[in-house]
């Protein structure tokens, strides 16, 4: 078990630490209809990243079989290439960073967020969850390293909730420590979406490079 939620650890990082829904959140709780649409958010959010780790947590069972000792090259040809995968998607957002003096461009979509209904919320929230290039990449790698590695079904379910919780919490913290306490977090939350819009890019970055590294370094460990 402990393997296994160490190979899922970093990946739910890379999830959690993702500012681009934090900043969607943050807007909706600072949003008339901020209720509603933050926890459709959260709900949707949830929901599609146990969609996507259970999905591919499943098709990891179609790997070839190979005992507790034994070399995985399959699994580790799959982490490699997504290992690979992110650090592409990390000189992207480096090279994309916004120069000095120059305001961030964010989403198109961010825009609508003051209309947004709770539906919609739930809507965006699934799919920044599950159908998100980086996300999904993340989905696959903890998908594989569960199924690929758990010794059984106890296992796999302990490193699902693992992943679940860890991806989650930078977008429910926010979302229940307003709804407990919404007139003192509103400035803390205004600073930080600020913060967030500012270093988006570097944020990402370096933490798809520390989760390449990782991923595709787990790969090769499993060739031998």
């Amino acid at each position: 078990m402990g393997e296994v939620i160490g190979e899922v650890l970093p990946l739910a990082l890379g999830v959690a630490i993702s500012p681009i829904p934090i900043i969607a959140a943050i807007l909706m709780l600072l949003s008339p209809k901020a209720r509603g649409t933050s926890l459709g958010f959260l709900l949707g959010w949830v929901l599609g990243i146990v969609v996507a780790v259970v999905v591919f947590t499943l098709l990891s069972a179609f790997l070839p079989e190979a005992g507790a000792d034994a070399p995985k090259p399959v699994a580790g040809v799959i982490k490699i290439v997504l290992g690979l995968l992110l650090l592409v998607l990390a000189v992207r957002q480096w090279r994309s960073r916004p120069k000095d003096g120059v305001e961030p461009a964010l989403p198109k979509w961010m825009s609508a967020i003051d209309t947004m209904t709770a539906g919609r919320g739930f809507a965006l929230g699934f799919v920044l969850a599950a159908v998100n290039p980086k996300n999904l990449l993340m989905g696959v790698a903890a998908g594989v390293a569960i199924g690929g590695d758990a010794p059984g079904v106890g296992t796999s379910v302990v490193g699902i909730i693992v992943y679940t919780v860890i991806a989650a919490s930078t977008v429910a913290v926010p979302v229940i420590a307003f709804l407990l306490a919404a007139q003192r977090m509103a400035t803390p939350l205004e600073a930080l979406r600020g913060w967030l819009t500012r270093n988006n890019a570097t944020v990402m970055a370096v933490l798809l490079l520390i989760i390449g590294v990782v991923v595709v370094g787990k790969g090769i460990a499993n060739f031998s």
